[in-house]
């Protein structure tokens, strides 16, 4: 009996042992991080010209600012409205491209080649991305000549001028560099699914639309969370389309200014103390946020 615990004992040490590079990362560049952020979120600490305030402890004050300045509550929205429109489109087509691609009735040739090119615009850079449809869509780019040659537009359009032309662009964006990745993880969901099951929905009379809303969506529903929740979570972070689109400015009139663009004005700034309480209220909302979507859409499960 000794002997035995032994052995296991010295298969846990291992276990540990390999644990040890995770845990040494975790505790260096999330824990510590994490600890000095909300650390630095009650003290006054930032540049006053060339002159150095703080650290000053202040307590609750930087978090008092940001509730009631206004500011935060705005770019909230935005953030919202733009993860959206870029959300939406998204699940749609990558649902749409699932049903297909797991479907053995269609039959579909150069399947591969097909799923290769749609995971593709996941791997370009969003920088890239980005400069590419800044560059496309700017006042003398070549979507308004195309426009303008056949006669849609008479004049030249500013998309950038526009709250509905900037919000939809990063929308559009992102759902463009997401929504291979959609796919695959939807994919998967559909291959795990037993052919009996829909075997037995068709032996029932059940049409393809019944069987999809019936049987596919229902036992899609925890991939659905995971994709719903991590897309949630990508979306507040979203920083670099709407920066690099706007150069930073958030226009028109702030309306694409996200929280992480407003986190980072703060940095840039070198405001340590309004940005570290910035961080942890971001760090709160995610977490709100993220746990009321999952009780709204597991409430049959949590049930």
């Amino acid at each position: 009996m000794k002997k035995k615990k032994s052995v296991v004992s010295r298969y846990n040490r291992w276990g540990y042992i390999f644990l040890i590079p995770f845990a040494v990362v975790f505790v260096i560049f999330q824990l510590i991080p994490l600890v000095t952020t909300i650390y630095n979120s009650f003290f006054e600490n930032y540049m006053s010209g060339l002159k150095k305030v703080g650290p000053n402890f202040v307590g609750l004050a930087n978090y008092g600012k940001l509730l009631t300045g206004g500011d935060l509550g705005k770019y909230f929205g935005n953030t919202m409205i733009m993860w959206i429109l870029g959300f939406v489109p998204q699940i749609v087509l990558s649902l749409l491209l699932s049903a297909w691609f797991t479907n053995p009735q269609l039959r579909l040739k150069g399947q591969r080649f097909f799923k290769t090119v749609i995971y593709l615009p996941n791997l370009i850079m969003a920088a890239a991305f980005s400069m590419l449809f800044f560059t496309l869509f700017s006042k003398g780019g070549p979507v308004n000549s195309i426009l303008i040659s056949m006669h849609i537009f008479k004049d030249k359009y500013d998309f950038m001028a526009h709250i509905g032309s900037v919000r939809g662009l990063v929308g559009f964006m992102n759902c463009l560099m997401w929504f291979g990745n959609t796919t695959i993880l939807l994919m998967a969901g559909m291959m795990g699914i037993p052919d009996s099951l829909y075997e037995a929905a068709e032996v029932d009379g059940a049409t393809p639309g019944q069987i999809f809303w019936k049987v596919t969506l229902p036992l899609l529903k925890p991939i659905f969370i995971y994709v719903l929740i991590t897309s949630l979570i990508g979306g507040l972070q979203m920083f670099d389309v709407p920066q690099i689109l706007t150069n930073g400015s958030g226009d028109p009139m702030r309306s694409s200014m996200t929280l992480i663009m407003y986190l980072n004005k703060h940095l840039y700034s070198k405001n340590f103390g309004m940005a570290g309480a910035l961080s942890v209220m971001l760090l709160i909302l995610t977490g709100i946020l993220s746990a009321i979507v999952f009780r709204v859409t597991a409430k049959d499960e949590v049930q």
